[in-house]
């Protein structure tokens, strides 16, 4: 059941208020410390001790314990952006993430490498969520899909800063001490944002607020959630799998070169892709005043690129790094996902959908990767091209069908709760 609440102060008509800017510059930094493990990946547990193959698999195991702790935290920060405010998720989250990158740079032995990012991931989870919520409140219904452009399109570069950092440093301690530092500055910044009118006049009301368990308790409801994280699975394969893992790609296709692939120009090349690509598929969106159209579109796009990317063998190491690019392009829909997922479901809860949306993409990466070993080890004799065609492939046709059950929500009016008194039918 869906109420709606009484009307709210016209919303600011500012695309570029401060709500947009603190948002976006907060998502920068949150995906500066989100991948710069990835750039770092290598060097890293190389200077811990970790040789050979090991690294491989010590890596998985740090970006699993990372995803864990999204996981965690972004049912945590969803909760609390609905019963406490979205901006006081805005500092706490950041809060964490800051010291916990400041103690990655400080770690001696995996075992405390794995639980720092484990926090790091927790602090991580309410960044996005809280941004996006508080954007889409704060911009008439015409408007907020360039908002939520901006913030998207502004954080994922932080991935090449991640990079940009990492070649003038050449130091991976540095580089997450230099994030922890841009974290705390940004604190100082989140003074002068207001709270959302919306969260401020549901506060008013007696309806019961950030009811995680009330996404599992009426089918309707639990289905349309289940859909909005379903369709943004493909993106983590494509950063967390085929772009996390490039010098191992290349070597199995013979790219020129192979030895000097780097993890960490493969990520900044994706991202520098992903920045435009959330800049084509928001403006695609608003021109065309369709989500589902575009993504969908982008959807077709990512599965193509993906077969691309697994059959390109013997090409240049330029080649490479250019097909990360278009990859990264590909999944530039990352912005309509998000703000798809914040326009779905009412004031009451919609901090809890939009934190935990993400963070359960995020989060299903150990099971994608567990999916992806399965065939590479059992099935297909460790080939990991034909492995990473046959994940690709079934997540990007679960994901369509998803989308394909999906209502439209360009047009939704997001003054609205909904009611938590309904059971599973």
């Amino acid at each position: 059941m869906i109420n709606t609440i009484p009307p709210l102060k016209k919303n600011s008509k500012s695309i570029l208020n401060a709500a947009v800017i603190v948002a976006a510059l907060g998502y920068f930094v949150d995906i500066y410390d989100l991948l710069l493990f990835g750039i770092v990946r290598t060097d890293s547990l190389k200077d811990l001790g970790i040789t050979g193959d090991a690294i491989r698999n010590q890596g998985e195991y740090l970006i699993s314990m990372q995803m864990f702790g999204m996981l965690f935290g972004g049912i945590l920060w969803g909760i609390l952006g609905d019963k406490k405010g979205r901006i006081s998720v805005l500092f706490g989250s950041i809060l964490i993430y800051s010291i916990a990158n400041i103690a990655n740079g400080m770690v001696t032995t995996v075992d405390a490498y794995a639980f720092w990012r484990l926090i790091a991931g927790i602090g991580l989870a309410g960044e996005l969520g809280a941004g996006i919520t508080l954007v889409a409140e704060s911009l008439p219904k015409e408007k907020r899909g360039y908002g939520t452009m901006i913030v998207a399109s502004v954080g994922v570069s932080g991935a090449v800063a991640a990079y940009l950092v990492y070649q003038i440093f050449q130091d991976w301690r540095l580089c997450y001490y230099a994030g922890g530092v841009l974290g705390i500055l940004l604190l100082f910044l989140r003074i002068s944002i207001t709270e959302s009118g919306m969260f401020k006049q549901i506060q008013q009301t007696k309806e019961t607020k950030g009811d995680f368990l009330s996404l599992f308790t009426h089918k309707k409801r639990f289905l349309k959630y289940l859909q909005c994280i379903i369709i943004g699975i493909p993106i983590w394969f494509l950063v967390g799998v085929l772009i996390t893992f490039s010098p191992e790609f290349a070597k199995a296709l013979g790219v020129q070169q192979a030895e000097t692939i780097m993890a960490g120009k493969a990520i900044a090349f994706c991202y520098t892709g992903l920045v435009f690509g959330d800049i084509a598929s928001g403006l695609l969106s608003q021109w065309l005043k369709s989500r589902k159209k575009i993504m969908a579109l982008f959807l077709i796009f990512n599965l193509l690129m993906v077969f691309v990317y697994l059959n390109a063998y013997g090409i240049s190491a330029t080649a490479f790094y250019i097909l990360c690019f278009t990859m990264g392009f590909s999944v530039g829909y990352w912005v309509l996902f998000v703000t798809i997922a914040a326009e779905q479901f009412g004031t009451n809860i919609r901090a809890t959908v939009t934190t935990t949306v993400p963070n359960f993409v995020r989060g299903s990466l150990p099971l994608i990767i567990l999916i992806y070993s399965f065939f590479r080890d059992n099935l297909l004799d460790g080939d990991i091209l034909k492995s990473g065609m046959i994940v690709g492939s079934l997540l990007s046709i679960i994901s369509l069908l998803a989308l394909w059950k999906m209502k439209e929500t360009f047009y939704t009016d997001l003054d609205f709760t909904e009611s938590n008194d309904e059971t599973f039918i």
